[in-house]
C-alpha cells in the first residue's frame, strides 16, 4: 500500500507505581486515536491507513520496533503517537516514556526513549512525518524540560527533528500544585481535557467554516479550545501545560467533517443518498492490532 500513512499509536501503562500514575489512563487515550485517526487523512481514508496499535503493557523494545517497522513501509506520511508520562535522564538532557513495571531508579533505562523513536521517523521512507504527544511530566522532568540552553531536555521539544503536535502537562502524585482550569489536578493524558480527547472530539465533529480538507495547523486553534489548562489563541499554554503547535506547512490534510454536513444540507438529496454520503466520509474499518 505504497503512498498510504502508517500510524502507530502507543499509550504505555507505567504499572502500579504511584510515582506513574500519570499513565493510568494512556491506554484508553491510545483507543481513542487508533480509532478516530485512520478515517481521517482526506486523500486515503481508513482503507489507505497501516495500524499499529501497540498493547499497553509492551515493553520499550516492541514498541520501538512497531515505529521502526512502521518507519520502513514505504509511503506518503508516518504519524506516530505517544500516550502517557515522560521521565528524564538524571542528567535532564534526555527523555522516555514511562513503560510497566517502572521504578524511580530504573524507569529511564526501562523506557521508551524519546531519541530512539525521532531518529526511527527522521529515518523512515515515509515523505512526511508527525509525532503527536499526550503527555505529562513528573516535577524533576517537569524542571528539565524548563531548562534552557543547549543539550537538555526542553531542547528536544523546541528544536525537534520531527514536527510535534500534543500537550506534555506538569504532574505529582497526590498533589494539587498545577491545578487546571477546572480548579482540579493536572489532567491526565486519556482523560476528559487531554489531548488525545480534544483531538478525536475536534475530528469527529469537525470545525465550523473551515474547508473540507485541513492541514493539523488549522484544527489546532479548536483543539486548544478544549484542552485542561490550553489556551486557544497562544502556544505556550498555562502555567504548567506546555502545547507543541505543529508547523506551517506539510501536505498532512485531514477531513473536516463539517464542512460536508455543510454541504449535504444545502442540497436536495434523497434519505438514501445522504446515508450513503455519509458512510463515505467516515471510517469504515477498524484499526487492526
Amino acid at each position: 500500500m505504497a503512498g498510504g500513512v502508517d500510524l502507530v499509536v502507543i499509550g504505555a501503562d507505567g504499572g502500579p507505581d504511584r510515582a506513574y500514575g500519570g499513565s493510568a489512563h494512556a491506554p484508553a487515550g491510545a483507543r481513542l486515536l487508533a480509532e478516530v485517526l485512520p478515517g481521517m487523512c482526506f486523500d486515503t481514508g481508513a482503507a489507505g491507513c497501516r495500524v499499529s496499535a501497540v498493547a499497553p503493557d509492551a515493553d520499550a523494545n516492541a514498541m520501538l520496533t512497531a515505529v521502526r517497522d512502521a518507519a520502513q513501509h514505504p509511503g506518503r506520511w508516518l504519524v506516530v503517537c505517544l500516550v502517557g508520562q515522560l521521565v528524564a535522564d538524571p542528567r535532564g538532557r534526555r527523555l522516555a516514556l514511562v513503560t510497566p513495571g517502572s521504578t524511580p531508579d530504573n524507569a529511564y533505562r526501562r523506557g521508551l526513549a524519546w531519541d530512539w523513536v525521532v531518529s526511527a521517523m527522521v529515518h523512515g521512507d515515509q515523505e512526511e512525518a508527525l509525532l503527536l504527544v499526550d503527555a505529562v511530566a513528573d516535577r524533576d522532568t517537569w524542571t528539565a524540560l524548563e531548562r534552557a540552553g543547549e543539550d537538555t531536555a526542553g531542547e528536544l521539544l523546541s528544536y525537534s527533528r520531527v514536527p510535534l503536535w500534543g500537550r506534555i502537562g506538569r504532574y505529582a502524585a497526590g498533589s494539587r500544585y498545577a491545578p487546571g482550569r477546572r480548579g482540579r489536578d493536572t489532567v491526565l493524558p486519556g482523560e476528559e481535557g487531554s489531548f488525545s480527547r480534544a483531538l478525536t472530539t475536534v475530528l469527529r465533529q469537525g470545525v465550523p467554516g473551515a474547508p473540507a480538507a485541513v492541514a493539523p495547523v488549522d484544527l489546532q486553534p479548536a483543539v486548544a479550545g478544549l484542552l485542561d489548562g490550553g489556551d486557544p489563541s497562544g502556544s505556550s499554554g498555562a502555567p504548567g501545560v506546555r502545547l507543541l503547535v505543529p508547523p506551517q506547512g506539510g501536505r498532512l490534510l485531514m477531513r473536516n467533517r463539517a464542512a460536508v454536513r455543510g454541504a449535504l444540507a444545502g442540497l436536495s438529496l434523497s434519505e438514501e443518498l445522504l446515508a450513503v454520503l455519509w458512510r463515505e466520509s467516515a471510517p469504515t474499518e477498524p484499526p487492526s492490532a
